[in-house]
């Protein structure tokens, strides 16, 4: 692993997640909690659209299936130290919405992959 794609992976991977972490705080305060995550999602969309096509410069296709691979394990695992475990919600954390993001942090980079290569 070279440096590069340790910052594209794991750097990009966890601000992913804490823009939406902190995102869900700020919407604590304005969405009913049961919509919160639908209300994130598509800025957390937006969001990695805009480091796939902006910051991360690899060109590999099985680079893109690892960085999506590396980013859902990321949100997994601090999704269930940092809200589930810390937080506990009372209506429990994991329904569809949360089932969705998961799929697609690891899906998005390689249609965004494939998507450049179609561009070509």
């Amino acid at each position: 692993m070279n440096k590069q794609f340790l910052k594209e992976s794991l750097g990009w991977g966890f601000l992913l997640w804490l823009f939406g972490y902190i995102l869900g705080f700020v919407f604590f305060f304005v969405v009913p909690r049961e919509f919160l995550g639908w209300a994130i999602m598509p800025f957390g969309i937006l969001a990695t659209l805009w480091v796939l096509s902006r910051k991360v410069k690899d060109n590999s296709l099985k680079n893109y299936m690892l960085i999506g691979i590396v980013w859902a394990i990321i949100a997994i695992v601090c999704d269930y130290f940092l809200l589930v475990k810390v937080l506990n919600p009372p209506d429990g954390y994991y329904k569809l919405d949360v089932y969705l993001y998961y799929v697609f942090t690891l899906i998005i980079p390689v249609f965004v992959r494939l998507r450049k290569i179609r561009s070509i």
